[in-house]
């Protein structure tokens, strides 16, 4: 026989014989296939691959906010409209991120219950003083920058990605904050 016939005939045998493998997924927790779930048009059995199930003790998943700011005063109007970031863990904290007159800001943002009795002072600090109504998920951000500035914000996000707020900084501009997409 031929070297060409033998690798030939090697082929083909092995060929056939992979046709009868099937791979079945294995369940995690019990260590054993998952059961076949049906058949296909040739009749042949198919198993239904389910992804495993999250696993216990993983942080939730991030959702990141991004926010436009609008300069309220004169002070603001020198730093135009900014641009902002909340990176909401999805734990009640996340990072708060904001570039203003060339200086990068970092701190932190915090959901805050409706009990919380300092909510609003930034909002008549920066509005002045009226009745307001909060409704939606109240929420507190402050940052501080490298040259001596810092943010005192406060938000309420009304929908997954939308909201509304207001932001003061310690050299006396004063924004509203829109939250969307």
């Amino acid at each position: 026989m031929s070297r060409r016939t033998a690798l030939a005939l090697t082929t083909l045998a092995t060929a056939a014989s992979l046709g009868a493998c099937v791979v079945l997924p294995v369940d995690p927790a019990t260590g054993r296939p998952y059961p076949p779930h049906g058949h296909d048009a040739y009749g042949q059995s198919v198993t239904v691959v389910t992804p495993p199930a999250p696993v216990a003790g993983l942080p939730p998943a991030v959702t990141v906010l991004s926010a436009r700011l609008y300069p309220l005063n004169q002070q603001a109007n020198k730093g135009g409209m900014l641009t902002a970031s909340v990176i909401d863990n999805n734990t009640g904290r996340g990072t708060f991120t904001i570039a203003y007159l060339g200086d990068s800001m970092q701190g932190e943002a915090t959901r805050v219950d409706s009990g919380y009795a300092a909510f609003g002072r930034i909002h008549n600090e920066v509005l002045g003083y009226s009745q307001r109504s909060f409704n939606g998920r109240r929420g507190i951000a402050n940052a501080y920058g490298s040259k001596g500035v810092n943010v005192q914000c406060e938000y309420v996000v009304t929908g997954p990605t939308m909201g509304t707020g207001v932001c003061q900084f310690s050299d006396g501009a004063k924004y509203q904050m829109h939250f969307g997409t």
